[in-house]
Parts: structure tokens; sequence; C-alpha cells
């Protein structure tokens, strides 16, 4: 059963990394062509700006997806480095579970705002529902929960083959 489920989460993940990899460089092109329209051609567009903000939050909630679960997530260690082991361990499952509660309540209100502003336009971009672009909240909170529950029930799958490519010495034997 587990590996059935992280061979899923494994497409899951490869879907955020792709994702959030096509909206940085969609942001990349985008920022520069605002400066030059404003610059160098005297009138500035009025899309760039909220096409690369909405980018920015695909690519903040869906890579950090990802990054939660190759282990690549921010973490002070500090406290929990000093603790004697089972303390650790505590730390670390009570760690998980807050962040579920946060994914849970991300997902939840991220979903009622996404609702609620749905019929709510732009005035740069009027034909893109202002619920269009807070989307990516709850549906990166969703996935950072799957992948909270898939470490809390399988372990860490920083190790597999998908998530650990091209790091020096990952295990690529046998680590479906």
């Amino acid at each position: 059963m587990s590996s059935f489920v992280s061979n899923a989460l494994d497409h899951v993940y490869r879907l955020c990394i792709w994702a959030s990899g096509a909206a940085i460089v969609l942001m990349s092109a985008i920022v520069p062509w605002g400066v030059f329209a404003r610059y160098v051609l005297g009138s500035g567009s009025s899309w760039p700006e909220p096409i690369a903000i909405m980018l920015m939050v695909i690519f903040t909630f869906l890579g950090g997806a990802a990054a939660y679960r190759a282990g690549a997530h921010i973490a002070v260690q500090m406290l929990t480095a000093s603790l004697p082991p089972a303390l650790q361990k505590v730390a670390a499952l009570l760690s998980h579970l807050v962040m579920l509660a946060v994914c849970g309540f991300i997902v939840v209100w991220g979903t009622n705002l996404c609702i609620g502003t749905w019929g709510q336009s732009l005035d740069t971009l009027p034909w893109m529902p202002v619920g269009l672009t807070y989307a990516a909240l709850p549906l990166g909170s969703l996935l950072t929960a799957l992948f909270v529950l898939e470490h809390l029930f399988f372990g860490s799958m920083a190790r597999r083959p998908l998530v650990a490519f091209g790091e020096p010495g990952a295990d690529f034997e046998g680590s479906s």
C-alpha cells in the first residue's frame, strides 16, 4: 500500500516541481517586459505586475509543498537538536501535526476566500476572477497536507529517487 501511495504522490510531486518551475520562468520573463515597456517604450503595461504576483503565489505554495516532501523546507533545529533522542521524535511529530493543522486552516479558509471573491475581477485584468488568483493557497496547502500525511504514515521521502535526484550520495537502488 505504501508503495502505491508514494508512487502516486511521486506524480503529484513532479507536477508541483514543474508548475512551480514554470511559474518562476514565466515570472522571470514577465517582470523584465514590464520594466522594458515602462522605461523603453514609455507606456507601462498594466498586466505584468498582477500576473507576476499570481505566479509568485503559485511558485511559493506548490514549490513549498514539494520542498516539504523533499525535507528541504526551512527548519530551525537549534532547540530540538539539543533534546534527547526520544524528545526529538516527539518534537518532530508535533511539528508535523502543527503543519497539518496549518494546512487544514489554509485549505478551509483559502477555499472560502476563492469562493467569496470569484465574482470579482481585477481592474488590470477584468477577464480574471480574483478567486482564481488565490487558488494556489488552498491547492498548495492540500498538497502539502498530503505530503505531511505521507511522511507521518510512511516516513520521510527525501531519499526516494525522484525526490533525491541529483543529490550527492542519493540511494537510487531499490527505493521505490
